[in-house]
Formats: structure tokens, C-alpha cells, sequence
């Protein structure tokens, strides 16, 4: 009982009976049904308790019928702790400000977010947001309900479909859902696939047109691969031709890798500089002596303070700048050949499209010059190699020109 709100609030105090008979003095207490706990002994024998406060004053008859005398040793509560609230009047009504000012301040919107979309910038959000009232340092019960402002935001964007908004303590964000459109593709005309590059064809699917070859032919840049002329003599019709056709294509590159790079790398020494968050600006309190680097690498990370469910607009942030060096790392020729290798791959399949596999490389000739090596390779690479044409036969009837593939 001695840790419950009701008693804290009523307020209790611990007391010793130092004379008097406390086999006695108990007795009276459960008869007069005085309410004590915590009963302990000292080693001399003297009780001590715990009473609430309007009990304290019952004590008065009890003591005087065990002849006994008692010392308040501790005092607990809410009455004890406003009686030296009063007595500290300035300490008190500082108190009582910075609640009411929190208060307000945490009413206030601090921060607005949008979130844009492929055609709604977050400036026009933004904008339709201030339209109707919705700025930083703007009290929150003005705005009304989320659901009423948020329609009448989207009211303001013609293309958007939704507008949410969401509440986090003085921090406001929006989020907008623009309506979907059909994407407009332009009108096609009959075509052929051709070959992109000289190969080796390794796969040929052809949805529509007429297949000009076969798996393993071997092929010239510009050959027909997939014909969108069908038919035969007057039964002959233009088409969109659609497929897929894959081959072995091959390319020669020739890598030059240095045997020295430069890397960078740690000192040590860093400086660390301390902010305090106010709304979106920050004040830096220390680091202003520190020493200053000719390279250096800063990481930095803020938090602000939470009440609750609110997010203050106060925190705290700390930065820390690390000195930076570069260093020169002497690789073998072994590795540089491998580095130089390893990035001509990464720009070969980027070249070569999604899809591309390399399926050989052949080392063609290896020198080193210049603090250099230089290699020629010789790459073999399954890709995509149909390439779109279009027909130009006007005696040619056309058939299923189509909108969109």
C-alpha cells in the first residue's frame, strides 16, 4: 500500500514510537481500526510504521492510553510536496510556464512533408497545402479534421486521386495517389527483326512474321532475321514482326590497369562536434576549436525528443569529421589483370543489354609498359541481337497494324 497512488495523494508519513507500550499501542490501533504498515522492529525494540495522514491525527488517544510519544521520521505525497511548492513561489510558477509552453508548442505544426509523384511535384502539394492553411508554425486545431483538409487538398490537384495525411506529434505529412492513365503508345507499322551485329544465331521464338533462319546460322549485321512479309503471290500481307532471337556475339577489348592506385583510408583522428536541434535548424555547442583536415569524411546523425506520441521540435545531433588519407597501393600484375578484367566485364553486359551472358573469354596478347598492364581479350557474349525494321512496300497489302505491341 505504501507505493499506490491513492496513498500518495492523500499523503503518509513514517513514524517511531519511541515510549509506550507497542504490543499495546497495536491493539488500540486495530480497535480504533487506525490503518498501519510496514511494521517493522528496531533493535531496541522500537516500532516504526506507516500511517496516512488523516490516521496520523487519530494517533493522539492511542499514544496518550499506552502513556506512549512518537517522532515523524519521513513525510511522503502530494500534500508534503505542494507545501514546498508554496514555499518555492518562483520555482513553482517556473514550473507551471514551461509545462503551459510545451503544451502550445507541442499544438504548433513544425515540419510539413509531401510526398510527390511522377506528375504532382512536391512544391505543387506544398502549395495546395498552404492554400488551405497548412504551414509550419500553425496551430494544429486550426486545421480541422485530417479527413475534411485532406479532401479539400486534393481538390486543389487535378490529377491526384488520393490525399492522405498524417499526424505525428508537430510534424504533419502528405501523401498523395495520382490517377492512373492509360499509357499512349504510337501507332506501329509492318516491320522486320534484323540482326543488330554479325553472330551466331543460338536461339530463334517467333511469335508473328515468317523465321528467315535457323539455330546456328551465322549471320551479318542487317540480315533479316524474322520477315514481316507472310504469305504467298497475291495472298502476300506486311505484319508487325515480333520474336525473340539470341546469338553469339563477339567483341575485342583492350584493357590498360594500372600496377599503382590510389585508396583512401583512416588517420584516426576525427573531430566531434555537438548540436542542439531547434524546429529545422540546428546550433552547433561544441567542436569549434578542433583541428582542420585537408581531406576528411563526415558522418552525422539527429534525434529529437518524443513525448508520448508527439515528436518535439527540440533534440540533439552529433557529428563526427574523420581525416582522410590517400595511399598508394602497388598491386601485382596478377591483380591488375584480374581488376582490369573484372570492370571490362561490368561494361560489357552494361553495353550488351539485359539478358547477356558471357560465355568465353580468350587472352589475345599481355604486356606491361608504363607502370601499366595492357592485355587484348577477346569476349564471347549470348545476347539479343534482334533489332527492329521497318517495311517500306507500298504494293504490299498491309494486315493487323495494331495500336501498342
Amino acid at each position: 500500500m505504501k507505493g499506490s497512488w491513492f496513498q500518495y495523494a492523500k499523503g503518509f508519513v513514517r513514524v517511531k514510537l519511541y515510549k509506550g507500550d507497542a504490543e499495546q499501542f497495536l491493539n488500540e490501533a486495530v480497535k480504533q481500526r487506525v490503518e498501519l504498515w510496514d511494521l517493522s522492529f528496531e533493535r531496541e525494540g522500537k516500532l516504526i510504521f506507516y500511517v496516512s495522514i488523516p490516521d496520523y491525527f487519530r494517533l493522539r488517544p492511542l499514544l496518550r492510553a499506552v502513556r506512549g510519544r512518537s517522532r515523524v521520521l519521513e513525510r511522503h505525497g502530494l500534500p508534503f510536496q505542494m507545501a514546498r511548492l508554496a514555499r518555492r513561489k518562483t520555482f513553482a510558477a517556473g514550473m507551471l510556464g514551461f509545462v503551459v509552453a510545451l503544451y502550445l508548442m507541442s499544438t504548433l505544426v513544425w515540419d510539413v512533408e509531401a510526398e510527390g509523384t511522377a506528375t504532382i511535384s512536391e512544391e505543387q502539394i506544398l502549395a495546395a497545402a498552404r492554400a488551405e492553411g497548412v504551414r509550419p508554425f500553425q496551430w494544429s486545431f486550426r486545421l480541422g479534421e485530417t479527413t475534411e483538409l485532406a479532401d479539400r487538398i486534393a481538390q486543389r490537384l487535378p490529377n491526384a486521386t488520393w490525399v492522405g495525411i498524417d499526424k505525428q506529434g508537430t510534424k504533419l505529412g502528405i501523401t498523395v495517389i495520382e490517377s492512373s492513365r492509360p499509357e499512349q503508345t504510337k501507332l506501329q507499322g509492318p516491320r522486320d527483326l534484323v540482326a543488330s551485329a554479325d553472330a551466331v544465331v543460338t536461339r530463334i521464338v517467333a511469335e508473328s512474321g515468317r523465321p528467315k533462319v535457323a539455330r546456328n546460322d551465322r549471320v551479318r549485321k542487317g540480315d533479316v532475321l524474322i520477315s514481316g512479309i507472310v504469305g504467298e503471290g497475291e495472298r502476300t500481307q506486311a505484319v508487325i514482326s515480333k520474336g525473340e532471337v539470341r546469338g553469339l556475339v563477339w567483341y575485342e577489348f583492350k584493357i590498360e590497369s594500372p600496377l599503382e592506385r590510389e585508396v583512401k583510408a583512416y588517420t584516426g583522428e576525427e573531430i566531434t562536434r555537438k548540436y542542439w536541434l531547434i524546429g529545422n535548424r540546428a546550433l552547433q555547442v561544441t567542436g569549434y576549436k578542433g583541428p582542420t583536415f585537408a581531406m576528411s569524411d563526415t558522418r552525422a546523425a539527429y534525434k529529437k525528443l518524443r513525448l508520448g506520441p508527439w515528436t518535439l521540435p527540440f533534440g540533439s545531433g552529433i557529428e563526427k569529421e574523420k581525416e582522410v588519407v590517400v595511399l598508394s597501393d602497388r598491386l601485382s600484375e596478377e591483380e591488375a589483370k584480374n581488376a582490369g578484367l573484372a570492370q571490362a566485364r561490368l561494361e560489357l553486359l552494361a553495353k550488351c543489354g539485359e539478358g547477356a551472358v558471357i560465355k568465353a573469354e580468350k587472352l589475345l596478347h599481355e604486356q606491361t609498359e608504363n607502370g601499366k598492364v595492357v592485355i587484348n581479350v577477346l569476349f564471347e557474349v549470348e545476347q539479343s541481337i534482334a533489332l527492329e525494321r521497318p517495311i517500306i512496300q507500298y504494293n504490299v497489302p498491309q494486315m493487323n497494324v495494331e495500336q501498342g505491341e
